[in-house]
């Protein structure tokens, strides 16, 4: 089901609101006699869940070493890296991330050119507070077949929603469809490159790249009927370009008029802006094109500021209507000191001059500053999105 324009339920909200105000202040706070609470049912009239998203989670060789080094049990240890975001991550209902890497127990843990992971990053991410992973990108097949499937499986056991790949050729895997809070909300994901890599034509595994848009296109039919939101992770555009690609623009508007409410994009590993374009249908989707690096240990200072979305969902229960509301994008930032050293997240809101004066990046590139990384801000975000 489309959901209706956010516009038309807010005005719903405005009126309830309205009328709650004038129950709760007509004279004093006692419900009439006979009366059965109407605050409450209107309050159980309406269904929230809030999401939120962040870019690429880059696990390269330096952020492997250091997580390896803090560990005491011979494994990696990732809570310092992530620390200062976990208050943000686990207040959400939905928090997705793009893993870009496999996680495969069978292939050596690697950072650079094939990505796989240790298998202690999933319940690293678990704690931050993540419970939904995007694992279409340009580097799920650095291993074949069985690195894809066994990434599948890996998320899947740890009970995140995954996104973007899929185990079996049975098309009901196809989608990702979680209830919640009595809200339907359906993810689907595609890449744009695999970086030469392929199936074998007898694979049982699927994975969709952004030329398939028949394909593309009835799946998210599919979501739009089973679903109250559909929302689609789209890992494509050139590489460190800021600008945002004819054709990233034109498939947006093909997944919106194909049932896609909200479009989150990767792949750039610098922030892209965001809108909302209007469908053919007259409803409206909210498009952001890269969210750019979440973690990551790359020697460019435009890669050190990425993007994390935040959006609610309202369902209203007795009409079924769904709005998206209070679309978001605050700044991430990637700091480490002299070679890299001790790489951290932190949100842009907490980072201080002082850090930014310490920054290893400074070594290459000596204009790095906070006031840099908000002015990157505020020039690609547009300022009705800014949180």
């Amino acid at each position: 089901m489309r959901r209706l324009l956010s516009v038309f339920l807010a005005g719903i909200l405005f009126l309830d609101v309205i009328s709650l105000g004038v129950i709760f202040f007509s004279g004093n706070n006692t419900v009439p006699e006979g009366d059965n609470n109407p605050v409450t049912e209107q309050e159980d009239m309406f269904s929230k869940a809030s999401v939120v998203a962040v870019g690429d989670n880059i696990l390269q060789t330096k952020i492997l070493e250091q997580a390896r080094a803090r560990s005491n049990t011979g494994g990696y240890d990732f809570g310092y890296v992530y620390e200062k975001l976990a208050p943000v991550i686990s207040a959400a209902d939905v928090a997705v991330f793009t893993q870009e890497s496999v996680v495969s127990a069978e292939h050596g843990v690697s950072g650079e050119t094939l990505f796989n992971a240790p298998a202690e990053i999933g319940d690293e991410m678990a704690k931050v507070g993540f419970n939904a992973v995007n694992i279409a990108t340009n580097h799920i097949l650095d291993y074949g077949e069985l690195g894809l499937v066994n990434t599948v499986n890996y998320w899947q056991d740890k009970d995140f929603c995954t996104i973007g790949a899929y185990a079996g050729k049975d098309s009901s895997d196809w989608l990702t469809i979680k209830d919640i809070n009595g809200i339907r909300i359906a993810w689907y994901g595609f890449t744009q490159s695999t970086n030469g890599h392929s199936l074998p034509d007898d694979s049982d595994a699927v994975l969709d790249i952004s030329t398939h848009e028949t394909r593309i296109a009835n799946m998210l039919d599919l979501a739009s009927r089973k679903a109250d939101v559909v929302i689609v992770c789209a890992h494509w555009g050139n590489e460190y370009e800021k600008e945002v690609t004819e054709e990233q623009r034109a498939l947006a508007v093909k997944l919106g008029n194909w049932g896609a409410d909200v479009i989150i994009g990767s792949h750039t590993h610098v922030l892209q802006e965001a809108e909302m374009i209007k469908n053919s249908d007259g409803s409206q989707t909210f498009v952001a094109y890269s969210l750019g690096n979440f973690l990551s240990a790359m020697p460019r200072k435009e890669t050190m500021l990425g993007g994390l979305l935040s959006f609610d969902i309202v369902k209203n229960s007795e009409t079924v209507q769904v709005s998206l509301e209070n679309f978001k994008i605050s700044g991430v930032v990637l700091h480490y000191g002299y070679d890299m050293s001790k790489i951290r997240i932190y949100p842009l809101s907490e980072y201080t001059e002082s850090l930014a004066e310490v920054h290893g990046i400074r070594t290459k590139e000596g204009d790095f500053s906070s006031g840099y990384l908000n002015d990157m801000l505020t020039e690609t975000i547009d300022s009705a999105y800014l949180n």
